[in-house]
């Protein structure tokens, strides 16, 4: 029997909680269907949707059309940004180890000089010229986690070292500086879209399963863009915080 005055759906997504982590449902096993917990429950489906939906947005389960939902192997990850900018660039192994995972991050392609295309010269504010192009799969402890292209001016790198598969983005930046250009701000721009289908394969989804694509751009002390990279993640397994205080 449900309880009052508990919302009937929160005690529904309370007990699939509580048998998750007591590892009644466990990692990459489906949740009964709507309709069979709609008639264990006595409820009707839209309650058990709701139900669902809270523990989606908890980071417990991936919700799949047609697939019902499913428990996730791996927790779900904070990315927080913080407002102004006060720190260094890459936070991937920090946010990782905070979730209880191992990060990896190998070289995928690249590093390599190319010529941008019109989404990254629009970015980097170029005209004529070429970049140095570079793509990180990232992991935590063996799973897939976030696919990472970054693009920095060739005019402003000066050469491939820049880039060298030893060098996270903080290092990177720090070549930047001693080549003149200090990166001071940061500007991020987020969407939600259907993943490609090299990302389908590497993150292990579906087509229709949503990936959270954040754009950031880094500007230096003359306020020109140095670097655009593009960060792709599974929506199911982030979660982005920004934090700023009242006065800025």
């Amino acid at each position: 029997m449900l309880e009052r005055p508990k919302s009937r759906y929160e005690q529904v997504a309370e007990r699939l909680r509580n048998d998750i982590k007591q590892g009644k449902y466990p990692p990459g096993e489906r949740l009964p269907s709507q309709t069979q917990l709609a008639r264990e429950y006595g409820l009707a489906q839209t309650s058990i949707g709701r139900a669902i939906a809270r523990l989606k947005n908890e980071g417990l389960v991936r919700v799949e059309d047609g697939k019902g939902a499913t428990v996730l192997e791996v927790p779900t990850v904070k990315r927080v940004r913080r407002t102004p900018y006060r720190g260094k660039g890459g936070s991937f192994a920090q946010a990782m180890r905070e979730a209880g995972l191992e990060p990896h991050t190998p070289l995928a392609a690249g590093p390599e000089v190319v010529t941008p295309s019109a989404e990254v010269a629009t970015c980097l504010q170029m005209g004529e010229g070429q970049v140095i192009r570079r793509e990180r799969h990232m992991f935590g402890s063996g799973h897939p986690m976030q696919i990472a292209v970054s693009h920095i001016p060739l005019s402003a790198a000066g050469s491939l070292d820049i880039a060298d598969t030893d060098t996270n983005p903080t290092g990177m930046y720090e070549r930047l500086a001693q080549r003149g250009h200090k990166v001071t701000r940061f500007q991020e721009r987020i969407e939600v879209r259907r993943p490609t289908e090299k990302e389908t394969v590497f993150f292990g989804i579906t087509d229709s399963t949503n990936v959270l694509e954040v754009v950031r751009i880094a500007y230096d002390q003359d306020d020109k863009p140095v670097d655009v990279t593009f960060n792709v993640f599974p929506a199911s397994q982030w979660a982005l915080t920004y934090e700023w205080n009242a006065h800025e």
